[in-house]
């Protein structure tokens, strides 16, 4: 039987919904060296007009930089490598503040993928999803007012959901508080991993188990344009700007050697 790798399947999609600008902002870096190693980004904005996506841009910039920069992907280091791309961007977002009259805010989620293992970390409500064969293995815990009455068992999920202050957050990049960050990983990746990185502005419309079920059946592309189809039907005309990232694990057989030249 021939071996098997893995393959990596990867996709981003946006939709502006019904507001007048794209804060969002979402991306994947492979590295320029490490083979087989990208990072995942998606950064929600909020603030005045254009102050989002400005800190949003943060985002995708202290990551991408950081993530470039030298020999910060082995596991003991990785967390330090997230952490400081979130707090560097953080600054970079206070700044915008002090030199603008803006007052800009951003969510952060970013996952290194690299062969073996995968490590994500988080700030404010974008989510990271974890699924395995539609079954979900992980999620981030948003930091949010009602996810908190949620941690404390106030509150049920299905409850929070309807709370009348479900958008108001505890943490975000630039706030006047350092970003709260919490962490994940994955230290044994197999076919048929999915991971997905997404702004309230999708999630807020799906169950996990509906969210499982399109990723296990659709190819990433295929399963973004559902889920963005979907949420902007659910929203009836009233959706926040949306954005995700897919990235699905696959085995696929290794090539096969060239036959031997017959001996003369």
């Amino acid at each position: 039987m021939a071996a098997m790798s893995l393959t990596i399947e990867a996709c981003t999609a946006q939709h502006i919904g019904d507001r007048e600008e794209q804060q969002d902002r979402v991306a994947i870096y492979p590295h320029p060296k490490a083979k087989g190693t990208l990072l995942a980004v998606l950064a929600d904005g909020m603030g005045g007009h254009t102050g989002g996506a400005l800190a949003a841009e943060q985002v995708l910039q202290q990551a991408r930089q950081n993530f470039e920069a030298g020999g910060g992907l082995k596991p003991e280091f990785i967390r330090d490598t997230l952490a400081s791309s979130i707090r560097d961007a953080h600054d970079g977002v206070k700044l915008t503040r002090y030199t603008s009259e803006q007052d800009p805010h951003s969510t952060a989620c970013l996952l290194v993928l690299q062969p073996g293992r995968a490590d994500w970390a988080h700030c404010g409500d974008s989510r990271i999803y974890h699924f395995r064969d539609g079954q979900r293995l992980a999620r981030t815990t948003d930091h949010s007012y009602v996810m908190d009455l949620v941690q404390k068992g106030f509150l049920t999920e299905e409850q929070a959901e309807k709370h009348p202050n479900k958008n108001i957050l505890l943490s975000c990049l630039g706030d006047d508080e350092p970003p709260r960050i919490d962490f994940g990983e994955v230290a044994t990746l197999a076919a048929g991993d999915c991971f997905l990185l997404c702004t309230d502005g999708l999630w807020a419309y799906f169950s996990d188990e509906e969210l499982g079920r399109v990723l296990a059946e659709f190819a990433p592309r295929r399963a973004a344009e559902i889920l963005i189809a979907t949420a902007r039907d659910r929203a009836q005309g009233r959706g926040d700007n949306l954005s995700l990232t897919l990235l699905r694990l696959r085995e696929q057989a290794a090539a096969k050697p060239p036959p031997l030249s017959p001996g003369r």
